[in-house]
């Protein structure tokens, strides 16, 4: 009886780390709570190899030995295989950006926190990294126009624009999107503007070059995925996936969802919609976004700048040095070159 008890127990625990490090083979990755657990693949690789050490010290209990190897086998291998997964995306990930060039464009990203990061800090960052696009996902127009007015002042112009749902309190129901006028000039459009067309409790930014020229610029936020709002998290996710069609797109925000969660939104080889995720491209994919208030390499990438095939990403940067800015999300930053 003890044997077939340990026996069942190897196999749902084999099971159990198997759809922890590859969901979306069972179709689960956003589903409750994979999708909470895969978002922390680096702790979930450590978790598994602290599991793995413990049962190797219970099996130097005779009684114990070969459930605990059984299991010690199980959680070295999935180890193994995390391990792998974020090695392929980046592992330890870059800390520089290549020199920038008269066609490059510099797109950077940052959760705010609203008013938890001061207006300056965000224009001198983003004026330190030479930025032509800047993403602010809860951040009210009032200080994105600070922030504008900071960084002119710096020698630095860039033109303020955004998108709200005043149904959602607090700063995140506003999005800010910052275009330097070196890009032609933009407007949001309408649909973002009134939220018939937006994603579904945090606002997005959807600015269209008024002179036809240039890249669409979508500035994305969609909901975390708290238990009660999973649905609109997953239509979160497919409305971003619709922005990125055959049109050039450069797409940058919180998405709070790592490359994990977008398994089937994907089209003709892309992470979402025709987009593709720059991180992973440029050795970032596994330096965690947020928390800030954890090692970046045991957090979760949430935050991204997507492009369409017609831009090529050529370097990217979580910037780890302002983990005491105030926000609880990383800035991330990357340099994108017109492909071919």
């Amino acid at each position: 009886m003890l044997r077939l008890l340990g026996i069942l127990v190897a196999v749902l625990c084999a099971i159990a780390a198997a759809v922890l490090t590859w969901p979306s083979f069972f179709r689960v990755e956003r589903f409750y709570p994979v999708a909470q657990i895969v978002s922390f693949r680096g702790l979930v690789c450590l978790a598994f190899v602290i599991a793995a050490v413990v049962l190797l010290v219970f099996s130097l209990a005779r009684p114990l030995r070969a459930l605990s190897l059984t299991l010690a086998a199980v959680a070295g291998a999935a180890a193994i295989a995390n391990g792998a997964i974020l090695l392929s995306r980046g592992g330890m990930g870059t800390e520089a950006l290549p020199a920038k060039t008269d066609s490059s464009i510099r797109v950077m990203t940052w959760n705010t926190a609203g008013p938890a990061t001061p207006p300056g800090t965000i224009a001198k960052i983003a004026v330190a990294m030479d930025a032509d696009i800047v993403a602010l996902p809860e951040t009210t127009i009032e200080t994105g126009e600070e922030v504008a007015v900071i960084m002119r002042e710096l020698g630095h112009r860039m033109w303020a624009h955004h998108a709200e749902d005043p149904s959602t309190e607090w700063d995140a129901g506003s999005t800010t999107l910052l275009i330097s006028p070196d890009l032609g000039d933009y407007a949001v459009i309408e649909s973002s503007l009134d939220g018939t067309s937006n994603t579904s409790t945090v606002p997005s930014a959807v600015a269209m070059p008024t002179d036809g020229q240039g890249p669409i610029v979508v500035a994305a936020h969609a909901v975390a995925p708290r238990p009660s709002y999973m649905q609109e998290w997953r239509d979160d996710l497919q409305w971003l996936a619709d922005q990125c069609g055959t049109a050039s797109v450069i797409m940058a925000g919180d998405f709070n969802a790592t490359v994990d969660h977008m398994t089937d939104l994907g089209v003709d080889g892309g992470d979402l919609g025709l987009c593709r995720d720059t991180a992973v491209q440029t050795g970032n994919g596994a330096v965690g976004t947020w928390s800030a208030t954890i090692p970046a390499l045991l957090g979760t990438p949430i935050d991204h700048v997507m492009t369409s095939s017609h831009w090529e990403a050529t370097g990217s940067l979580v910037l780890r040095s302002m983990d005491a800015s105030g926000s609880d999300h990383r800035p991330y930053i990357v340099q994108l070159e017109p492909a071919g």
